[in-house]
């Protein structure tokens, strides 16, 4: 049986009820407006009274593809994994297939785009793993995952600046790698923990 706080021990912090309710906008305008993103800079009020200044970057929204193949292995399956730099990072980095929902676009018809674009795989089976937000202290990004399996392989087609490795990494080998800190993509990282815990 779960605890709750108060069974747990946990004590409030005296004055500190529960907030409510969303911020109220008092002040918006775009400050940049790129290809992919764009950032506001709002001034707003928050629950519990504060107003203050964020610059916010605004996204539309991310899928993510956990695609594992356990045709040779149910007990050990592999994943599909991609390497490829990341200037950003300024280094190559191991991830899992990923990209942006296009407006209008349903978040797993991104996933199937995405899936086939960068590894050229398809998937049988799909079903929601999680959705998270990836750094809310200033980006509205929210991240789908997506489990996909039972995999059959077509032909890529990547846009033209992606150059990417896939590799078919054994779900052991993965766990490994992410407990050395070879992998440092987070959405990776969460996907592939998630995953392996509930298994």
């Amino acid at each position: 049986m779960a605890k709750t706080a108060k069974s747990a021990g946990v004590k409030k912090a005296k004055g500190s009820g529960r907030l409510r309710g969303r911020a109220k906008v008092l002040d918006s305008h775009v400050s940049f407006q790129g290809k992919i993103f764009s950032v506001t800079t709002d001034t707003v009020t928050e629950p519990g009274g504060v107003t203050s200044t964020r610059d916010v970057i605004r996204h539309n929204g991310s899928v993510i593809v956990l695609a594992v193949d356990s045709s040779k292995s149910k007990r050990n399956p592999t994943v599909l994994i991609e390497r490829q730099y990341r200037h950003a990072a300024g280094q190559f980095l191991l991830e899992l297939p990923a990209g942006r929902i296009e407006p209008g676009e349903k978040p797993l018809a991104a996933a199937k785009r995405e899936l086939i674009e960068e590894t050229g795989y398809r998937a049988r089976k799909w079903a929601p793993l999680t959705r998270y937000f990836a750094s809310p202290g200033f980006l509205s990004e929210e991240m789908l995952v997506y489990l996909a399996e039972d995999l059959y392989a077509g032909e890529a087609q990547p846009e033209e600046d992606e150059k990417i490795e896939l590799l078919h990494i054994p779900l052991s080998d993965l766990l490994r790698d992410i407990q050395a800190g070879k992998v440092k993509d987070g959405k990776t990282i969460l996907s592939v923990l998630l995953y392996a815990s509930k298994r």
